[in-house]
């Protein structure tokens, strides 16, 4: 029986991605997807524009994606909060997702697709 699977997505502050990354290979991840998104929150973010200042809502920020077995979660949450974490508001969030199962797509030569259920 195949072990269980989470599906992790943390949203972080681009100018934290280095040591994100850093952390994740700590713990053994080493598969991630990293997208640029915008956080409505609690702050706002001044930004210029010719000259002028104006203020959004919207803060540019990164989701990263991975998945990890289900013993991993804590482990792999704390280090990840631990090289992120300032103390301010917004520095990251983290979703944990059950994993029901996965595909691995490959080349024709690998006969395509390997499915892997999650228990």
């Amino acid at each position: 029986m195949a072990q269980s699977m989470k599906y992790m997505i943390a949203i972080v502050k681009p100018v934290n991605l280095d040591d994100f990354v850093e952390a994740l290979k700590r713990v053994g991840v080493r598969s991630i997807t990293v997208n640029e998104t915008k956080d409505y929150g609690q702050t706002g973010h001044a930004e210029f524009y010719r000259a002028a200042e104006y203020t959004t809502k919207f803060v540019p920020m990164l989701r990263i994606e991975f998945a990890v077995a289900s013993s991993q979660v804590e482990s792999v949450s704390e280090a990840i909060a631990g090289a992120v974490q300032s103390g301010q508001i917004g520095d990251i969030k983290i979703f944990v997702l059950d994993l029901a199962s996965e595909m691995v797509l490959r080349t024709s030569k690998n006969d395509g697709i390997t499915p892997r259920q999650a228990a």
